[in-house]
């Protein structure tokens, strides 16, 4: 029986004592994982990209890449963090083009094949994080 597990950590830098945490209980090798997960990621250092681990009754394990989360992607792109009172206070705004460019990265995930559709979603958790979107 396999247990799928989902972990978000840097790319190219897995933390040891965090994956210990989550998967510490399965007896998978953690060191097989962190390189495994390294070696995969390190064309995206400094991101966060989220990986699903499948462990098997043998201990043995797959490892399937997830896209960055869509809020980490708007922070990085703006280059702030969400605001505290997201109704109230707008901390930037986003323009078509970087809004398209999120939704293009995101797209894979998304249960949507429709660029535009995937648009309308990133929007939405920008305004859930106090950003403005400038559809023009």
């Amino acid at each position: 029986m396999s247990r799928p597990i989902t972990i978000e950590l840097e790319a190219g830098n897995a933390s040891i004592p965090e994956l210990g945490k989550v998967l510490g209980v399965t007896g998978v090798n953690i060191r097989d994982v962190k390189r495994d997960y390294d070696a995969a990621t390190a064309a995206y250092r400094g991101d966060v990209i989220p990986a699903v681990i499948t462990v098997a009754d043998d201990r043995g394990f797959t490892l399937r890449l997830k896209t960055p989360p869509t809020s980490f992607l708007i922070k990085r792109e703006l280059g702030v963090a969400g605001s505290a009172r997201p109704g109230s206070d707008r901390v930037g705004t986003l323009t078509g083009e970087q809004l398209r460019r999120i939704a293009s990265r995101k797209l894979p995930d998304l249960n949507t094949t429709d660029v535009e559709a995937a648009m309308r979603t990133v929007a939405g958790t920008a305004r859930s994080m106090g950003v403005a979107v400038d559809w023009s």
